[in-house]
């Protein structure tokens, strides 16, 4: 018991000397515990709506409140076209496009059922179904201005609900594009971080580092191999979730492999910067993990990102993973093209530098 004591408050005290270990391995549990307890949920509300009011009347009016007041939709769009809904939901814009029609008006005063169209983007299997639940109970309850107080003999509205890009709710059709970048991003992270960090412990690193090669030529020669490791990977997920799940591939191949080598370069850049910071393997392991996490919960792989409160969204645009799955499920499921994946491009153009540029100033710091 005396040479196991001994033992113990020796690696008690190299513990000790491990700051970065020590914070990893108490502080993120609690943080996570707050942070994803908080945001993560599945009663998806507030989802953005596009309007397209023909009637223009008391009761479009009277509807669009409710609509508003069951906390499940945000009107933030008006236009006067169906092109003009259609764009905004295949953009993105807006995820529920609602038509009224001219005569609504005239056929309330009949007492008639009217019809109301409710488009929803489907891509989103879990948004979807809220939005049209909700919608399905606001046209049974909701009663037009001329019907209040008369007995209820029918529904007034029937809100006949299209649903876009996924109708038959196919959960493949939305988890395996995000299943790729979840794939991408955790090998490239994982396996650049620990492999320069394994080099440092060897002191290879050093023996590169104090060469004619520039720091940032160095690091790009690092990584440039996983950049072919990970087309590879990328190829085979494609070809399995379009042969064995049969996930539609509506938008271009061109692009989606563009947009995928900006996302290796922003995972690859990511593990280069936690490279620089890392002493050890478990350090980098760890804060890999710490970095990955997030990304699977707070990116919408799972949970929705209109589900999560506000400040939780601003903070997942902080994601790449984020960016990627959409681009994932635009050109999968929507057939989107360059024009309304711009914002995506230059959100991992930005991580890209980012990345590296902390990591270029690491590793400076570390020949100096």
């Amino acid at each position: 018991m005396t040479r196991i004591a001994a033992l113990l408050r020796k690696e008690l005290i190299q513990m000790r000397r491990d700051p970065m270990t020590i914070g990893v391995t108490f502080l993120l549990p609690l943080v996570y515990l707050i942070v994803f307890g908080t945001a993560i949920s599945t009663d998806v509300k507030h989802q953005s709506t596009v309007v397209f009011d023909q009637s223009r009347s008391e009761e479009s009016r009277s509807f669009l409140a409710a609509m508003t007041a069951s906390g499940y939709f945000d009107l933030r769009y008006i236009v006067y076209s169906y092109e003009e809904l259609d764009a905004r939901i295949e953009s993105g814009d807006a995820r529920i496009g609602i038509v009224f029609p001219p005569d609504l008006t005239a056929e309330a005063n009949r007492g008639r059922t009217v019809p109301i169209q409710a488009i929803v983007d489907a891509s989103d299997s879990i948004g979807s179904t809220a939005a049209i639940a909700a919608l399905t109970g606001l046209g049974i309850h909701v009663r037009p201005a001329a019907a209040r107080g008369a007995p209820a003999a029918a529904p007034a509205y029937d809100v006949r609900i299209r649903a876009w890009y996924n109708p038959d709710a196919v959960t493949a059709y939305y988890m395996l594009p995000a299943l790729m970048g979840i794939i991408l991003s955790l090998t490239m992270v994982l396996m650049t971080s620990m492999a320069i960090v394994r080099e440092r412990e060897t002191g290879t690193l050093e023996q590169l580092l104090v060469t004619p090669l520039h720091v940032w030529e160095l690091l790009i020669g690092k990584i440039l191999p996983y950049i072919a490791l990970g087309y590879i990977q990328a190829t085979v997920s494609i070809i399995v979730a379009l042969a064995v799940f049969g996930v539609p591939l509506r938008g271009s191949i061109p692009l989606l492999y563009a947009l995928t080598t900006l996302f290796l370069l922003a995972s690859l850049t990511m593990g280069l910067m936690i490279s620089s910071l890392a002493r050890n393997q478990l350090q980098a392991g760890l804060l890999s993990l710490a970095t990955l996490l997030p990304a699977v919960l707070l990116s919408g792989f799972m949970f929705p990102r209109d589900a999560m409160p506000t400040v939780f969204q601003y903070i997942s645009l902080a994601i790449p993973m984020t960016h990627y799955i959409e681009i994932q499920r635009m050109i999968f499921l929507k057939g989107g093209g360059i024009a309304a994946l711009w914002h995506q491009t230059l959100f991992l153009a930005g991580f890209t530098l980012l990345f590296f540029g902390v990591a270029l100033r690491g590793f400076k710091r570390s020949v100096e």
